[in-house]
């Protein structure tokens, strides 16, 4: 499914970046409800709520290795219909002696490049969120000792007492592994630093781009040399007749019985069309 916004060219506007870079934060806030109303009535989902970094990385890790691999684009982008392409080949795309069939043989992604953008994605906005809980467990823990003090302790109540003997006893626990409390400490005390760096450098490539001043919307995409363009009608063509191959290829390889695999097949047909762009192919062997 193709969710186009607008603009002419290949260059893809503002609104568009705008919209597949905040598409990753709007999903997991809906994973996140959702998961929260269904633990109401499965308690055993609360394991997945206390370890929604790990669950969240996982899952876009899947999706954005398996989207670049099949269609040279993060999962958001390929719902937009962008592609991502090396910035000297897209400058070398722009010249008129370029023919249409030499630009879709050289304007695939290295193997590097995937990787990095796979980091960049996935990798990088994992460590941010965890250090972010780290410098809000740490500054918490300031503010509630600048409050109660330490002659304090007869005025909390029940649930307060017991959340500060709990505290205490995490404390003693970790005096055996001073180095990891004090790195703790070190990457609470730089995550200020380091989300203003990146929130200023971010805005000042998305004010760049805005104005027309450089191709990259984000310093992750300088970093790597991808500039993200809009996918033509040939490459659209190309994707989905090799998912079309694919999915044949695995309906072959279906093995058991034969109203196991008529089922299959019926799911498999009302799934795939929603997906025809490529962004997602599911393999079912047996």
């Amino acid at each position: 499914m193709l969710l186009q916004v607008g603009g002419q060219g290949s260059r893809p506007t503002f609104f568009e970046m705008a919209a597949t870079h905040q598409l990753p934060a709007s999903l997991r806030a809906a994973l996140t409800y959702s998961i929260g109303v269904m633990a109401q009535r499965r308690p055993a989902l609360h394991k997945v709520l206390d370890h929604s970094d790990e669950f969240f990385a996982l899952l876009m890790l899947v999706l954005e290795a398996h989207s670049l691999q099949t269609t040279d684009a993060s999962f958001s982008e390929s719902l937009y219909g962008l592609r991502r392409r090396p910035a000297e080949i897209t400058q070398q795309s722009q010249e008129p002696t370029q023919t249409s069939g030499q630009k879709l043989n050289i304007s695939g992604l290295t193997r590097h490049q995937r990787i990095l953008s796979v980091v960049f994605l996935v990798v990088m906005p994992y460590f941010k969120s965890k250090m972010e809980s780290l410098y809000i467990a740490q500054r918490g823990s300031m503010l509630q000792a600048a409050l109660w003090g330490r002659g304090d302790s007869d005025m909390l109540d029940i649930d307060e007492t017991a959340t500060r003997i709990s505290e205490v006893q995490e404390q003693d626990a970790s005096r055996s592994l001073p180095f990891i409390k004090k790195l703790k400490a070190f990457l609470a005390g730089c995550y200020p630093w380091i989300h203003a760096t990146h929130e200023g450098l971010s805005f000042t490539y998305q004010l760049l781009y805005l104005l027309d001043a450089t191709g990259f919307y984000a310093p992750a995409l300088h970093i790597i040399r991808v500039h993200v363009c809009r996918a033509t009608g040939q490459e659209l063509m190309d994707v989905s007749s090799r998912n079309a191959r694919n999915r044949i290829r695995e309906y072959e390889r279906l093995r058991g019985p034969p109203w196991l695999q008529v089922s299959i097949r019926s799911s498999c047909d009302l799934i795939f069309p929603y997906y025809a762009c490529g962004n997602f192919l599911i393999y079912f062997r047996y």
